[in-house]
């Protein structure tokens, strides 16, 4: 991870989502459709049973990965998608499933 630079134009969320979304390829399709996107972070499961990530790149690319979440792969059942800024002097390298 960098630091960024003071110019830039990033933002960051962690964003939660609930449903069917352990055990059906989720993670691996959030990392694939983030490359797709440019979108830079990580994804993970949480103990609950919902999916939880960390996005960094420009507002509209942070969208284009948002409107994908809110359906997810085909064998998901996305029933809620939540998201909060988080404040962050670090820039990811890259997107991975943690």
């Amino acid at each position: 991870m960098k630091k960024l630079p003071n110019d830039h134009n990033l933002e960051t969320i962690i964003v939660r989502i609930a449903g069917r979304v352990q055990g059906v390829g989720f993670r691996a399709a959030t990392v694939r459709q983030a490359h797709l996107t440019g979108v830079r972070g990580w994804v993970r499961n949480l103990d609950d049973g919902s999916v939880e990530a960390l996005l960094q790149g420009t507002p509209d690319r942070i969208d284009r990965l948002l409107a994908w979440l809110r359906a997810g792969p085909p064998a998901a059942r996305v029933v809620e998608v939540t998201h909060e800024e988080s404040h962050t002097e670090r820039r990811f390298d890259r997107f991975e499933q943690i």
